[in-house]
């Protein structure tokens, strides 16, 4: 009474008018109660079907049948059985009170009264009891709008009625009965499994055990394979709701009825291969159900795998991939929906299947003089559709190829050889002949000459698939040279330095012309090119010879008007110039690198790079594999929505990312730049918290050399002692600057201070190398400042041995002035002739002996104090040297003073 009331109050709520919704409701019971309490069975017959119509035309007749009509109607389809055209008219009045009435001009809020009388039924398990016992009965139309109700109740309360079936002994039985009953019984019946089955295991076990998949493909065949009618389509979802995530039903399928029923609708009939609607519909369900069975069941199931390989396996001995290859290679003018749909399967059947990977590699496609490898086919799709969507299951193909297939990309490495005619004339026409190296290479160059980077993205899409986690193939593919696009531009130019250069031109080009589609060229150039160079030095080393790439790399993952996408990529591939770096030559080492980083970035702003990547919509919303929706008839009701299926995803050009990326950076990739990242950090750290390798000193070098003068020695110990002094200013610099970072880190971002437990230990580790090194500079200006002391005590000391040298100098000078005297007075004596010759010469010899005894005297004393002193400030320049000090410095200045008094005597 309740629920009655409640169903009475929302009539006069949604309608509003009082009047008019007293003589529905009055109306309504006036028939209510003819049909209970009529004594005649004409008039009762007649009362339910007046009541019908009202209720099929007017919400307000569904409303007030609500409220007070379901235990009436139940009452007859209990009671009077016998009595078929009263049960047919009650099943058909509760029909109508279950159809929605479709209403152009209503409002969108408005209450839906089909839905809370569907509500209201299937809240009673024993009405649903009752509805059930009625598909026993042999009358065509009991079943029929039995069968109708039932699909109406569980398209609005699916749960409820699958818990009140699921409560009644033998409900799927009977309903399972319902296939092999008329066409149109068994349509009715089939739709309502294909909606029982959707989400309840338990309800699929019983179906299956019934003999589901039996009446399933002989209901397929009847109505004429892929080329039937909207049943085949109901079949299908059926099939797929039973095979999903379910190995036990997969298995019983393999084993009892086997694959050739469901590969038999994938054979194309006919020479004309039409397309209609239904059909596209129909080929993609049975796609849809050999990918089901690809994965082999659910991902908690212990059998998944081994369940996979052999469904796999059993498929490719049935031609599967011949059937596939048809639909979405050969086929060029079926529906785009479904030549993605193949492809998908193609790259699903051999990812990790040997026997199936080398079935693939040998096929061949074409009639008698247009024969090729199938994979060629494929790589000619990835460069010439215009279709994305296209373009991303053909690269899934090559993905699984390429995946753990290490001959396999050996052998597609092996065809990367220049066409040997210009590759630049050469047009897409003419690839026919080429082989599949020769046809990634060519569409590098067509991108060069036309200046169409598009065909370009997508061979360094299939090169990264060839050359990902094969060293190998990478030193291979390293030694590749493509010619200039004129002669005139120079010599033949490295595959490496031409994709960097491409990297460089997309980012031009997208902001010169504003071209669609460049927004994802720059990313999955990057991702070649780190893939290329993770693990491989050689790699590196080729990325780094050119000196413009390494600057242009900073300048990327700097630039603002790059997306977050690309500057994270960016800066990954920066990092793996430091990390994978074995090069030894100056400018080019991983000490170098990490040094450009910190200096045009910065270290806080780069890393700041990798978390802005992480936080970005393709990093965050990564999925480990793609979940299509199943198709359906509500997901399928056009073809227009099928056609578009490759459309939709790209409409949306104000994301900041092109939404291609999601399906190209799938959660492998995505890993592996997580795994890359932490090294990176790591790396750099540790390259900054030791020296450099050649900064060690040598003992040798502190020795003087043999044949070397004093002079060149010191000057060679000054520049030794001058370079590294200038290596511990450097080393403290960064170590400051390191300091600064983590302390800029730690106000912006708290939260990483309080992270990870390594992340603690390093930031204490370059704490505790920083107050280290401070100790040590403290010691070291302690130790200065004492050797200064030193130093100014011999220089007193050299200055008095100077002003003893300067005094043994004026006597010397003062004998010779007496000597050129005694000279003097000798030429007068001579001249006045009081005086003999020899007497004169005599006196002259007596007086310069005597001088010259007493002035070597003197100044051999003085030259062994001075060679004493010598040795003494040798020594101590040797230590001064040791401890970083400028010896010639501390010198300068010593013996300027006691020279001038000598340079005023000689003035005088």
């Amino acid at each position: 009474m309740d629920l009655a009331s409640r169903y009475k109050g929302v009539v006069g709520f949604v309608f509003g008018n009082e009047n008019s919704n007293s003589s529905e409701d009055s109306y309504v019971e006036r028939l209510l109660d003819r049909i209970s309490n009529g004594v005649l069975a004409e008039d009762r017959r007649n009362a339910i079907a007046e009541l019908q119509t009202i209720v099929a035309e007017s919400r307000a007749g569904q409303l007030a049948f609500g409220a007070m009509g379901f235990p009436v109607l139940m009452g007859v389809l209990k009671e009077e059985r016998d009595d078929v055209e009263m049960v047919r008219g009650a099943l058909e009045t509760l029909v109508s009170a279950l159809t929605p009435i479709d209403h152009a001009k209503g409002p969108t809020n408005e209450v839906q009264p089909a839905l809370m009388n569907t509500d209201l039924l299937s809240r009673e398990s024993e009405s649903i009891s009752l509805l059930l016992s009625l598909l026993s009965e042999e009358d065509f139309y009991v079943r029929y709008y039995t069968l109708q109700i039932l699909t109406a109740l569980l398209t609005n309360s699916p749960n409820r009625l699958q818990e009140a079936i699921l409560s009644i002994p033998r409900g799927i039985t009977r309903l399972m009965d319902m296939l092999m009953d008329r066409e149109v019984i068994r349509n009715e019946a089939l739709l309502l499994l294909t909606y029982l089955t959707r989400e309840a295991e338990e309800i699929q076990k019983i179906v299956v055990f019934e003999g589901a998949f039996e009446k399933i493909f002989s209901i397929m065949k009847e109505e004429g394979g892929s080329d039937g009618g909207v049943v085949v389509q109901d079949c299908l979802e059926l099939l797929n709701n039973l095979l999903r995530s379910n190995a036990s039903n997969q298995v019983l399928l393999r084993e009892t009825i086997g694959f050739d029923p469901l590969i038999s609708i994938l054979k194309l009939r006919g020479s004309s291969y039409s397309f209609t609607q239904q059909k596209t519909i129909n080929l993609l369900s049975a796609l849809e159900t050999i990918n089901l069975l690809m994965m082999g069941g659910s991902e908690a199931d212990p059998q998944k795998d081994s369940n996979k390989i052999t469904n796999k396996t059993v498929l490719a001995q049935k031609k599967l991939l011949d059937h596939l290859l048809m639909l979405g290679v050969e086929s060029q003018w079926a529906p785009i929906a479904l030549r993605c749909s193949a492809l998908r399967c193609i790259g699903d059947l051999v990812a990790g299947h040997s026997k199936n990977l080398d079935a693939l590699s040998s096929k061949v496609l074409g009639e008698e003089r247009q024969v090729e490898p199938a994979l060629n086919s494929i790589l000619r799709i990835i460069l010439r559709t215009s279709s994305m969507q296209e373009f991303i299951a053909a690269d899934h193909v090559f993905k699984n190829f390429c995946e753990k297939n290490t001959d396999g990309q050996a052998m597609l490495a092996s065809t990367l050889i220049p066409h040997p005619n210009s590759m630049t004339d050469a047009s897409l026409e003419e690839d026919v002949n080429m082989s599949f190296g020769s046809m990634i290479l060519h569409g590098l160059a067509l991108s060069e000459s036309d200046g169409d980077l598009e065909t370009c993205c997508r061979a360094a899409s299939v090169i990264t698939h060839i050359l990902k986690d094969n060293s190998q193939c990478k030193e291979k593919v390293l030694q590749i040279e493509l010619e200039a696009p004129m002669p005139s531009l120079g010599a033949p130019e490295l595959l490496l330095h031409r994709i960097v250069r491409y990297l460089a031109v997309a980012s031009s080009m997208k902001n010169k012309d504003g071209k669609p589609g460049y927004s994802y060229v720059q990313p999955i150039i990057l991702k070649l090119l780190i893939t290329w160079l993770a693990d491989c030095p050689n790699a590196v080393q080729c990325f780094l010879d050119s000196r413009p790439h390494l600057t242009y790399l900073l300048e990327l993952v700097s630039s603002t008007s790059s997306t977050v996408c690309v500057r994270g990529l960016a800066a990954v591939l920066l990092g793996e110039c430091v990390i994978y770096n074995k090069c030894s030559e100056n400018g080019k080492d991983s000490f170098t690198i990490a040094d450009a980083i910190s200096q045009k970035i910065g270290l806080t702003s780069y890393f700041l790079k990798f978390d802005e990547m992480q936080r970005s919509f393709i990093f965050s919303s990564v999925k480990p594999a793609q979940s299509h929706k199943p198709l359906t008839r509500s997901t399928t009701a056009s073809m227009a929505e099928i056609e578009d299926v490759d459309e939709n995803d790209l409409t949306d050009q104000k994301n900041e990312d092109h939404p291609i990326l999601t399906s190209v950076f799938d959660a492998q990739f995505v890993n592996f730049v997580k795994g890359l990242e932490v090294n990176i950090r790591e790396k750099i750290v540790d390259v900054y918290s030791r020296p450099k390798s050649d900064v060690a000193v040598v003992p040798a070098e502190l020795e003087q050399k043999g044949g070397e003068s004093d002079k060149e020695y010191i000057k060679r110990l000054k520049a030794f002692v001058e370079t590294q002094c200038s290596e511990i200013q450097k080393l403290l610099g960064r170590n400051a600057t390191l300091a600064e970072d983590l302390a800029r880190t730690g106000n912006s971002h708290p939260e990483l201070m309080a992270g990870s437990g390594s992340d603690r230990v390093q930031v204490e580790t370059l704490r505790r190398d920083l107050q280290e090194a401070s100790q040590r500079v403290e010691m070291l200006k302690a130790e200065k400042a004492k050797i200064e002391s030193e130093a100014l005590m011999y220089q007193n000391l050299a200055g008095k041995l100077e002003s003893d040298l300067k005094s043994l100098s004026d006597a010397y000078n003062s004998l010779e002035q007496t000597n050129i005297h005694l000279e003097k007075e000798a030429k007068i004596l001579k001249s006045g002739g009081t005086l003999t010759s020899p007497d004169i010469e005599a006196i002259k010899a007596e007086a310069r002996e005597e001088a010259q005894k007493e002035s070597e005297a003197e100044l051999n004393d003085l030259l062994v104090c001075l060679g004493q002193e010598q040795s003494k400030v040798e020594k101590l320049s040797a230590r001064l040297s040791e401890l970083g000090e400028d010896v010639d410095k501390l010198l300068e200045g010593i013996g300027d003073d006691m020279a001038l008094p000598e340079d005023e005597d000689e003035e005088d």
